[in-house]
């Protein structure tokens, strides 16, 4: 099966904790805190594969999580920091935030790398918070915790040609002519149901990939046929060969054909609708094609390059082919662009305030990214721990916040799931 889209979710490694600890050797009195920090937690890194050709692996495995940093120990000992969890990505895919749709990466070398979930950073040791005020600290942090977000995963078909056109027109007896791909061939529409890839191979040694783009219809920009699923199969293609089926052999008229997939990938997109494009006439062998060729030729043949063909004989195919082989040089790669239901989403999501309150069942419940770490990292069984959270707090503007909310002595505040009885 072929699987271009997949939901997935990933997590940074947490931190490690730093360690409370004090120097005792002989000979060296009051020998001071000596807790090391804590490791940092292992990124989640994508990685683009041009080995793989589909999503399929996300549909057996879908939580990535990396390892955690370990903790710091005594005598100043740093915990080691957790390995990056590497994932292997389709070249061509596409990163998106599930939650905010903001495209994160598209990935489309071979090799190329973006990190979707950092690791938290290690909790720092008490040696860290020694000073001339405070010569034996009992304060250290625990890890911060990893980053953690569920993505969706769209894979791009990374091909110098894309093959469009009506279905039936022989795109697919095309593809199985001119390379090794092996689709699936039948006198019915729809025959194929996901876009197939072959490398065309000259004599002179030089190669091509071409892709068959399944399904398109009238109204396939908006959903009709297969369209809006592989659409966007075509957005990496350098060239487009419109295959047309020339003997109308299904009562269609070719001329009208061309016009209406021409505008179906003009309304996906104008940028796609402007790649340079050859027209392949297919089905020469069928009566009546020859009328048809020449009306093709008197409406488009000033504007495009027009190659009657018969794919089922393979009659014309090697001209078409060392064309393509003659243009493609020429042609520069196209420019990545999102097609405008997903142009919003590449902006970054604006910045939150830094803590959220509310009140739920009589509790003041505070919530935020930032706060929420805060809680996480406080080591609340030291004093010392305790106090500094207070201050971080009082610094945030978050006991500001509660007064004016009208927060009494003995009410509950909730942070991260933690409860405090607030004391004024």
């Amino acid at each position: 099966m072929f699987y271009d889209q997949a939901k997935i979710y990933v997590k940074g490694g947490d931190g490690g904790a730093g360690a409370v600890a004090f120097r005792r050797e002989k000979y060296v009195p009051e020998g001071g805190p000596s807790g090391g920090d804590g490791g940092r937690g292992g990124d989640v890194v994508f990685m683009a594969d041009e080995g793989l050709r589909t999503l399929v692996d996300f549909r057996y495995k879908r939580h990535y999580k990396a390892d955690r940093g370990e903790h710091g120990q005594g005598k100043n000992m740093h915990g080691k920091g957790g390995e990056d969890f590497v994932v292997r990505i389709p070249t061509g895919t596409l990163v998106k935030d599930q939650d905010t749709g903001e495209v994160l990466a598209d990935l489309t070398e071979h090799g190329q790398k973006v990190v979707v979930a950092k690791g938290g950073r290690g909790g720092r040791g008490n040696a860290r918070f020694m000073s001339n005020t405070n010569k034996a600290p009992t304060l250290a942090e625990n890890g911060e915790p990893g980053e953690e977000r569920y993505l969706t995963l769209e894979l791009k078909l990374l091909a110098d040609v894309g093959l469009v056109g009506f279905p039936n027109v022989g795109k697919s007896t095309m593809i199985s002519r001119v390379s090794a791909a092996k689709p699936k061939i039948a006198d019915y529409h729809f025959t194929t149901l996901v876009p197939n890839l072959g490398v065309v191979e000259l004599e002179d040694g030089d190669s091509f990939v071409m892709a068959d783009i399944p399904g398109l219809i009238e109204g396939a920009h908006t959903g009709a046929g297969l369209g809006h699923e592989f659409l966007r199969h075509t957005e990496r293609t350098r060239l487009i060969l419109h295959v047309l089926d020339i003997a109308g052999s299904e009562n269609r008229d070719p001329l009208e054909d061309y016009r209406i997939i021409q505008e179906e990938l003009q309304k996906y997109s104008p940028e796609l609708a402007k790649r340079p494009m050859i027209i392949v006439a297919n089905k020469m062998d069928i009566p009546g094609a020859e009328e048809n060729l020449k009306r093709l030729k008197e409406s488009l043949g000033d504007e495009l390059e027009i190659f009657p063909v018969s794919a089922a004989t393979g009659e014309g195919l090697k001209d078409v082919i060392y064309r393509i082989a003659q243009l493609l040089p020429d042609i520069p790669a196209p420019e990545i662009f999102v097609c405008e239901d997903e142009q919003h989403k590449f902006t970054h999501a604006e910045e939150k305030e830094r803590f959220e309150l509310t009140r739920e069942d009589g509790v003041f419940v505070i919530s935020g990214k930032e706060i929420e770490k805060h809680v996480k990292m406080t080591l609340f069984e030291s004093e010392e721990g305790v106090y500094r959270f207070q201050n971080i707090l009082k610094a945030m503007g978050v006991d500001d916040a509660l007064r004016a909310a009208g927060i009494k002595e003995g009410d509950k505040v909730q942070i991260a799931g933690v409860e405090f009885d607030w004391e004024d």
